[in-house]
């Protein structure tokens, strides 16, 4: 079973809504190496282990217990790069206001998706940034726990590429916020896959990690790096874990010690979106209002 904190895992900062950066996000939440993967796949794996080897189900499963969180990240900050967006006006490169500066990719986001609007009343979609539905086609899961490491090592490792990608693309402070968190966690997956794939003798470093560069000179991940953020992880277990008979040790990376934290992050509010006129949502009468605000009081 599993127990919701309702907070979100890592802080997203406010800046200008942008449709375009949102429909580039939703490639990392419902495109074939997104979050909604991730969350899927070492899930099933988790649920369908076997054997004894019970540190790396506590392995597997709670990473996936993390990616849960790292949808909602990635769906709600989406949802922020909407709220509102049908008054945004797109700005020159050159203006000096929050979100616009060097963006060595920025012609991949000429366009929005109009399904935000018409079909999603400004909000996140389980879709890819095509507007292709998300499948469970996409879940690898073998049963051999080598090769299910190994498609999750590569699972990690092309969603770390993705989002660096998407890091060039915008300079939005609400989408880079989200977009570095999860560059620096799919770094922390990555050394968790890998320090199992060691322990069990396999030699995956000729290979792997992807991409191969100096991930501090991104300024927002350089920061978390500096907290060791890459080399901690969390096992969300109320009845204590084995996780950190692998997850220990010189990291994969070698760039410091793998750390296993007790504690689960403390978070950061969740607040609701305001009522969109424009998209009558959520579309209540005045009359349903008004009994809503009577239970809250209660509440």
């Amino acid at each position: 079973m599993f127990y919701h904190v309702q907070k979100l895992i890592n802080e997203i900062v406010p800046d200008e809504p942008d449709p375009a950066a949102a429909n580039a996000l939703q490639e990392g939440l419902g495109g074939q190496f997104g979050e909604m993967r991730t969350m899927m796949q070492y899930l099933f794996q988790s649920f369908n282990f076997r054997g004894k080897a019970q540190p790396y189900l506590d392995l597997i499963q709670g990473i996936g217990v993390e990616e849960i969180s790292h949808v909602e990240l990635i769906a709600t900050t989406i949802n922020r790069l909407l709220d509102g967006s049908p008054r945004y006006q797109s700005k020159s490169p050159t203006d000096t206001v929050p979100g616009n500066g060097a963006t060595p990719l920025n012609i991949a986001l000429s366009q929005g998706n109009i399904q935000h609007f018409l079909v999603g009343a400004q909000g996140a979609m389980p879709v890819d940034s095509t507007g292709n539905p998300w499948s469970g086609s996409y879940v690898y899961n073998s049963g051999n726990l080598t090769l299910d490491l190994l498609y999750n090592l590569m699972l990690e490792a092309t969603g770390r590429l993705q989002k660096c990608r998407l890091y060039e693309m915008t300079s939005n402070k609400t989408a880079r916020s989200t977009i570095s968190y999860l560059i620096v966690r799919d770094q922390a997956h990555e050394n968790a896959y890998a320090k199992a794939l060691e322990i069990l003798g396999v030699n995956w470093g000729n290979v792997l990690p992807i991409p191969n560069f100096d991930a501090t000179r991104f300024p927002e991940v350089k920061k978390l790096m500096e907290q060791n953020v890459h080399n901690q992880q969390f096992h969300w277990r109320l009845d204590g874990s084995e996780m950190s008979k692998i997850f220990q040790g010189t990291s994969p990376s070698r760039d410091g010690e793998l750390n296993v934290s007790e504690k689960s992050p403390a978070g950061f509010p969740v607040t609701a979106g305001a009522a969109r006129v424009e998209e009558f949502s959520p579309g209540l009468t005045p009359e349903i209002q008004e009994l809503i605000e009577k239970i809250a009081q209660l509440a």
